[in-house]
């Protein structure tokens, strides 16, 4: 896995100069400027109960293409008025992900107040503005594809462009760094990047290590509500969810059973 991550990596850093020959920071500088402020991503993810993330995402890599029907407007407004308290849009291109998207989904739920996530694997200060000037309320930093002096300025970055960030951890040395960057909402991944096997323990074992205040989200691996009690009772206050929902032919009611939200059972009166 890391060598495919080596892979896409080095395809962002090509499609980034293209983006940046294409459109000069000054213009992303005025879209941003001229965007309306965006929505506090942290504070949506804390409640009594779990909350949960919702992932618009065509693909992946491994497991090909996950919704022939891909919509990424009505997904997102599907998500937002089944109960997610946040978006997350793939951007990436070996997802199948494009700034379009993005734009789709947040002008699908900028009614809705509920805040979207850009969710890619960004290096450089740019591609913070690009996801601001898209719409994007949030962006994800994955700290196994940075540098500690890296995230620092690219959390920094965010603050100038008014967005938040999700820093996404694998292990103990990542959640130091992210802790000592100063990250506020840490995401952690219960996938090994290595072997790509999943284990929702791994969100027990890191929670512990976070810094006190931080918001957690789990990422994952999640299937059903019993996993979201689960991890909620392991100190998440959020957990992120992608094909357990993109690839259900009713994702609204797939949202309502992870939330626990009561449905009435088939063909009850």
């Amino acid at each position: 896995m890391a060598t495919i991550l080596d892979k896409i990596v080095e395809a962002k850093r090509e499609s980034l100069e293209r983006a940046m020959a294409e459109t000069p920071l000054a213009e992303l500088e005025r879209r941003v400027a001229e965007a309306p402020a965006s929505v506090p991503f942290a504070a949506a993810l804390k409640g009594d109960d779990i909350r949960l993330i919702a992932e618009v995402k065509k693909a992946s890599p491994s497991a090909g293409l996950l919704r022939a029907d891909f919509d990424p407007a009505w997904l997102g407004s599907t998500y937002a008025a089944s109960g997610a308290a946040a978006i997350s849009c793939l951007t990436d291109a070996h997802f199948e992900g494009t700034l379009e998207h993005l734009r789709q989904v947040k002008d699908a739920v900028a009614a809705a107040g509920v805040p979207v996530l850009r969710k890619d694997f960004l290096t450089h200060p740019y591609q913070l503005y690009e996801a601001r000037a898209y719409g994007a309320d949030a962006a994800l930093l994955i700290v196994a594809v940075l540098s500690a002096a890296q995230l620092g300025e690219l959390l920094g970055a965010a603050r100038d462009v008014g967005i938040q960030c999700l820093v996404e951890v694998h292990d103990e040395t990542e959640m130091a760094i992210a802790a000592d960057a100063g990250a506020e909402v840490i995401g952690i991944n219960n996938r090994d990047l290595r072997t790509f096997k999943t284990d929702l323990d791994v969100t027990g074992a890191l929670a512990s290590k976070a810094p006190s205040g931080a918001v957690l989200v789990s990422e994952s691996g999640i299937r059903g509500r019993g996993d979201m009690e689960r991890l909620r009772d392991l100190g998440a206050h959020a957990a992120l969810v992608g094909e357990a929902i993109v690839t259900q032919a009713e994702p609204g009611a797939k949202i309502r059973e992870l939330l626990g939200v009561a449905v009435p059972a088939q063909g009850a009166s």
